[in-house]
């Protein structure tokens, strides 16, 4: 019999929210990649668009403001992406996916500090 794999879904990420017309915005996602549902994102100051949060910069996207909840790919052209980008909401912290500059746990504690205070846990086991 084969093995079917589903693909990760908001509802592996997402795990609470006070209400989903408060904590959600529509958002524009920066062309050159696909992101994954999870994706750690930060603003870019001078566009206003989103990106994977980096662990350095100057754009405004070192710093980590909202969590993607549905996958989007923006290979081709910036696209539209849902996010949970305010609390109170609650986050699986083993579904959250990073940009490849957040590579070690400080790094990773620290975007998970910067979601906190925006409103959005991230907690083990949920």
């Amino acid at each position: 019999m084969p093995v079917l794999t589903e693909q990760p879904s908001m509802g592996d990420v997402l795990k609470y929210e006070v209400n989903p017309n408060y904590t959600r915005e529509v958002i524009t996602l920066l062309q050159g990649q696909p992101y994954p549902v999870g994706s750690v994102l930060g603003k870019i100051t001078a566009s206003g668009k989103y990106k994977l949060a980096t662990s350095g910069g100057s754009d405004g996207a070192q710093t980590a403001t909202a969590v993607l909840l549905y996958a989007v790919d923006a290979t081709l052209a910036d696209a539209v992406g849902i996010v949970v980008a305010r609390g109170p909401s609650i986050v699986s912290r083993a579904g959250l996916a990073y940009d490849a500059t957040v590579d070690d746990g400080a790094k990773i504690t620290t975007k998970i500090g910067q979601l906190a205070a925006v409103g959005i846990i991230a907690r083990d086991g949920v």
